[in-house]
């Protein structure tokens, strides 16, 4: 990446988060260089979001989102073109930029008006910096760092770079074209990501519905998702071929001194093939009722459901936590290995045909999803050989791993260029290499 050159002389501006800036730049306090902005009763004014990705946009730009068609707007603060705002409860994190548009925003923001327009766009780069949002946080409080606030009264007494009005414009020139390449390089990576995810998909479900024998003679499985299968297998539900333990409900209370604390698994532990044991809660309750409730290696975990991607989500369980219990959104499947094998199983309630399943099927609310025993017994899974399914999960793991590694390798990719992205902005808006 390239090597940008430092200014010719440095002095010592006397802040201790700026350090040495070029000789010919000064520092001022906040409270010089921007007015607090409170306009008020323009209700009817496009409502604008200040978000820690982008800065300033429009909230119509946001997937999830409150609705606030029936909120009382005329307190909300209106936000002009080149003016700024920030959360106060997520500055820190970098939830701030200059508006591009007329509208209004949350009582919560502050709004700031620099005094001289022209340099909005540099303090739109500056004010989003890491360095910046360190001394952010140093000035922030709450009653936990999660809470902590940015107030009005601190932000004005934060000192703050000031190049020659020259110098800024080619700095925000620069930034403007140098981040917009790195946006774009990042962009083309994620696509690529999407790439390999959904050719992960395709292979994985061409395993379990068409074999691994491009050769093999095929025929109608009678269900539309799952469509032809080689004419050798079989289609059976899992209610034939396993049974099932539901998880234990929390918020009961137990008698007696004869009780000890047992791990348990909630739906957030329980990913799409793998589990996050980070943090595992404890339940205390006697040795005779905990035992219903415990999972054996090799149950199959599946989620019952509640945000639509928590819908039927799931993996093996390998005892990796000993005497795990589950709780009652999760169901444990466990499958008679007289006729499947677990891992095969798990690879089809994976794949595309086992997910549009759940989809299907699912009782669903705006934004929810969820999925009983009842159904989950009902699941349809293309059934070969035990042979065939070893053979088919053995090739699958090995798909996942090639292409997860693929995978990996670019999202490093992105980080590198992200951590380029915020290194170059910082190293320019404070003076530490020369545009």
């Amino acid at each position: 990446m390239m090597q940008l050159p430092r200014y010719e002389s440095y002095k010592d501006s006397g802040v201790e988060w700026l350090g040495e800036i070029p000789e010919e730049w000064d520092v001022e306090r906040n409270l010089g260089i921007f007015d607090e902005r409170k306009m008020v009763n323009h209700p009817d004014k496009e409502l604008l979001s200040v978000t820690i990705e982008r800065g300033v946009i429009k909230q119509t730009e946001i997937t999830t989102k409150k609705d606030s068609s029936n909120e009382d707007k005329s307190k909300y603060k209106l936000l002009k073109p080149g003016y700024l705002a920030y959360n106060k409860m997520r500055m820190w994190q970098g939830a701030v930029g200059m508006s591009e548009y007329e509208g209004i925003v949350s009582p919560a923001y502050i709004v700031l008006s620099p005094r001289d327009k022209a340099y909005s766009r540099f303090f739109h780069y500056l004010l989003r910096s890491d360095q910046f949002l360190i001394e952010s946080n140093r000035l922030s409080y709450g009653l936990c760092d999660d809470m902590n606030s940015l107030r009005y009264e601190d932000f004005k007494g934060i000192y703050t770079p000031l190049p020659p009005k020259n110098t800024m414009e080619r700095i925000v020139s620069f930034l403007d074209q140098k981040t917009a390449e790195i946006d774009e390089a990042i962009a083309k990576k994620q696509k690529l990501i999407e790439l390999l995810q959904e050719q992960k998909s395709i292979l994985i479900n061409q395993a379990v519905t068409k074999g691994l024998s491009p050769d093999a003679p095929m025929k109608d499985s009678g269900v539309e998702w799952i469509g032809e299968i080689p004419a050798h297998w079989e289609v059976k539900r899992l209610k034939h071929i396993s049974s099932f333990q539901s998880g234990i409900t929390l918020g009961k209370s137990y008698s007696g001194n004869n009780q000890r604390d047992y791990p348990y698994l909630r739906v957030a532990n329980v990913q799409y093939g793998y589990f996050d044991l980070e943090d595992v809660a404890e339940l205390r309750l006697p040795p005779a009722i905990a035992e219903s409730y415990k999972l054996r290696p090799n149950d199959i975990l599946v989620t019952e459901g509640g945000d639509i991607d928590k819908l039927g989500r799931g993996t093996v369980w390998k005892g990796e936590i000993e005497e795990c219990l589950h709780q009652n959104h999760i169901f444990a499947v466990r499958v008679n290995n007289v006729y499947a094998l677990e891992e095969y199983v798990s690879t089809v309630m994976e794949s595309d045909c086992g997910r549009h399943y759940f989809t299907w099927t699912a009782n669903k609310t705006t934004n929810l999803a969820s999925t009983n025993k009842s159904k989950l017994g009902d699941f349809k899974l293309p059934l070969p050989s035990k042979t065939e399914q070893a053979q088919i999960a053995t090739h699958v793991e090995a798909t996942k791993t090639e292409i997860n590694g693929l995978i990996s390798s670019v999202e490093k990719e992105i980080k590198t260029l992200d951590e380029y992205k915020k290194t170059t902005i910082s190293s320019a808006v404070t003076g530490k290499i020369k545009v």
